[in-house]
Formats: C-alpha cells, structure tokens, sequence
C-alpha cells in the first residue's frame, strides 16, 4: 500500500527513488492486480521484451484484471493471441493517413469553439479545456455525431463519467478490491451505471447506422462498421462498443493530457515558445493551419516528442511472464509482470545527454531508437492511436498558439499526480489568460 500511494502522489520522485537506490531493474508490489511487476529501463532488455514472442509475454493479461472493468473485455486494450491482432487490424485503418485529413476540419473546429469560451483576465484549468476539446474530437470524429442524433445525451453521460474518472477518488478506481457498487451510491457504482447508459446510446447509434446504411460518412464507427477480417466477418455489437469505449475514454484524456504538458513546458521557456510562434507564423502566413502545413511544422513536433520525453502520460507498460526466463540478466518466474518503464527509459543519461533539460533540438534531425523513445509502448501493443494523436496535438497547438497568451497561475508549482492510469499536473494545472 506504500508503493501505491506513493507511485500515486508522487510517481516521479518514486520511480527516480528506486532507480538511484536499485539500478536499472526493480520490482513494484502495488496493490493493483496483486502481481509483482520487475521494471527495466535499460533500452537492450526493452528490446528484448518489445521484440518477444507475445504469446510469452502477453500484454492484454497482465492488464486485464485492472482495465477489463473498465474498458470491456472485448477491447483491443485487453486482448491478446489472435484476437488482438484481428481487432488491431480493423481498427488501424481509419486511424491513420489519407483519411485523418478529413478530421483536421473538425479538429480545427472545435479548437475555436471552446477557445471563444475564454476569457482575457480569466484563471481556469488547461486540463479540463484540452479535455473539452478531445471529448468533443473523439464525439465528431469517432462516430460523426451530429446535434439531434443523441449528440447531447451521450456528450451529458461521458461528462458524468469523465468526472468521476478524473475526481480525487480516481486512483482508486484502479485497485479492483477496491471497487465497490453500492448500489451506485459509490465512485465505482455511478462509473457502472453511467457506463450502462453510454451502452444504451451507442447501441442504438450502431443499430441506426446498420439500418440506414454508411454510404458516405467518414467518421471511425461507420468505417469500423464497414470493416471485415480475413474471414470476411464484421465486428459484433460487443466489439464494437467495447472499442468505441475505449477510444472515447482512453483516447481524450491521455491527448488532453499530453497537450497539458506541452502547455507546461511551453509557458515554462519562452524562447521555446516563441521559436515555435515563429515557426507556425512562417508554415501558415497566418491563416488557419491546414493537413499540408503539418509536416512542416518540424520545431513544433520536436516540442511535443520532447515533452513526451520528459513528461510521458503512462509511466511504464506491462506484459505478464508466461514461462521462467532470463530478462536482463534475472532468472525470472513465471506469474509476474515484467515492465518497460517509459518515464525513466526517458530519462537515462546514458542516452540523453543532460537528461533534465528540455531541449526540443534532440529531435531535429535526428529518430531516435524505439528503445529508447517509446512513449505509445512498443512492440505489437504499441497504440493504435498514436498516429491520430500526434495529429490532433499538432492541429490544436497550431491553432491556440499564435491567437491566445497564457502563463501559469502565480503561485504554481505543479506536482505530477497518477490519476486512474496516466499521470497529470496537480490541479488540472491553472493558466491565466491574457
């Protein structure tokens, strides 16, 4: 219970705690799942598990007991075997190239809707306004909602269980001895039954869309209707709400997130801000940013991968050890979990020189390992939103920088802080306006 808390309140200062008195492998006994877990953030043994048979070192059950709840049995998050590989098949495609183009309208978009809603002079929390914007993206992009087609009531249910995942009681949530209904007068209860209701809702969307047909639309849900597997099979209603659910919730608060960071590590160098400025000023000549200026916006996807560098949403990734072998020089036994740590990986000074500094220029020019630089995961397991993310992140950067001056509020001094599974500023980080 100490490692948890710990890990919980100061994940940071824990995980720098055991590397400086342990070395580069250490084992967590948290009180989630009840599984030992044996870090590593050498990026040779990192290698060797992300390049591992995933028959022997599955992802999905080192997890399962934790996120199943939460996400669905049948999500991509949580499968392993064949049935990964089956769902991540159907789902990569509308999550990457030519079709995210369509998307970047939205993006923009709902970036300028929610920025009206500021105010000069005002004191708010970024978190919550980069997580209005995401919810809203994944809302449009996802499954193309419109006002009138259930937009409001499912937009209503995901604010009740967005709150409820991003409330004090959070970390909790992960502990599965902890998760207790009732009779919805609990955390966990009103997560249970909010979760129903979403059901409820997106069950009727897909039954309308099979109705009526997807001729036409582009959002994620009607491609993934559309998707077959190499037996020609379609998914279930099971499938595909469970993956649904796991975009909405998974894929909106870890970019709001991510873009929190990079708000921080912006407001905190203005010559890293300012630089960025310039950039965005000289790809667009002013106006609204386009799919085509993304890739020239070099500097600024340095910023954002140097920031991920330091401040990684998820602070390691698991596998569970099938059979006893040898990893990293330990003979290990089978049973426990075996987890490249992301946030200290980034940080070993053996290969990132001057580790603490937030330099953006590591990434001009240069790709680093994925050993080394691996904030989606790795292996077969890395997220399958990773690409939809960067895109979104550089879309909505481009759009607030050059129309809104922030800094942090006086007085500020940000704390990362586990909630449920990633780790965020402390109290959702205040920005003034001005």
């Amino acid at each position: 219970m100490v490692q948890t808390a710990r890990l919980v309140l100061s994940p940071h200062e824990f995980l720098d705690d055991c590397a400086h008195r342990y070395g580069k492998a250490f084992t967590l006994r948290l009180a989630v799942g009840g599984v030992p877990s044996v870090l590593f953030w050498d990026p040779l043994v990192i290698r060797d598990i992300y390049t591992s048979d995933p028959e022997e070192l599955p992802a999905g059950e080192a997890i399962f007991e934790v996120m199943a709840p939460l996400v669905g049995a049948e999500s991509v998050m949580v499968l392993d075997g064949p049935a990964h590989l089956r769902e991540r098949r159907m789902m990569l495609p509308p999550l990457h190239g030519e079709r995210m183009h369509h998307y970047a309208r939205i993006i923009r978009d709902v970036t300028t809707e929610n920025l009206a809603g500021w105010q000069r002079g005002s004191q708010f929390s970024l978190q919550d306004e980069m997580q209005a914007i995401t919810l809203e993206v994944i809302l449009r992009t996802v499954f193309g909602f419109t006002e009138g087609h259930g937009l409001p009531r499912l937009r209503a249910c995901l604010l009740q269980t967005v709150e409820i995942l991003s409330g004090p009681w959070a970390p909790l949530l992960a502990i599965p001895s902890l998760r207790l209904g009732l009779g919805g007068h609990s955390p966990w209860g009103r997560f249970l039954a909010n979760k129903q209701a979403l059901r409820t809702i997106l069950l009727e969307e897909v039954a309308r869309r099979r109705a009526e047909g997807t001729a036409g639309r582009k959002d994620i849900l009607s491609l993934l209707l559309e998707a077959r597997d190499e037996d020609g099979e379609p998914m279930t209603d099971a499938e595909l709400y469970d993956e649904m659910f796991t975009l909405l919730m998974a894929g909106h608060e870890t970019t709001a997130t991510a873009l929190a960071w990079v708000f921080y590590r912006l407001l905190s160098r203005p010559d890293v801000l300012a630089r960025a400025r310039d950039e965005l000023a000289g790809v667009t000549g002013g106006e609204p940013v386009e799919p085509g200026h993304l890739s020239k916006l070099v500097y600024l996807d340095a910023v954002i991968n140097e920031t991920a560098r330091l401040n990684p949403v998820s602070p390691f990734g698991t596998r569970r050890l099938k059979k006893a072998r040898s990893i990293g020089g330990f003979e290990l036994p089978a049973g426990i979990n075996v987890s490249p740590c992301i946030y200290l990986g980034h940080r070993n000074p053996e290969v990132w020189p001057d580790p603490l500094k937030f330099d953006p220029e590591r990434f001009i020019g240069k790709r680093p390992s994925p050993y080394e630089f691996f904030p989606f995961g790795g292996g077969t397991r890395r997220c399958v939103g990773a690409a939809f993310a960067m895109y979104e992140m550089k879309i909505v950067l481009s759009h607030l920088l050059p129309r809104v001056n922030l800094e942090l509020a006086q007085g500020y001094r940000m704390r990362p802080l586990v909630r449920t599974v990633t780790v965020v500023p402390s109290r959702g980080m205040p920005v003034l306006m001005r």
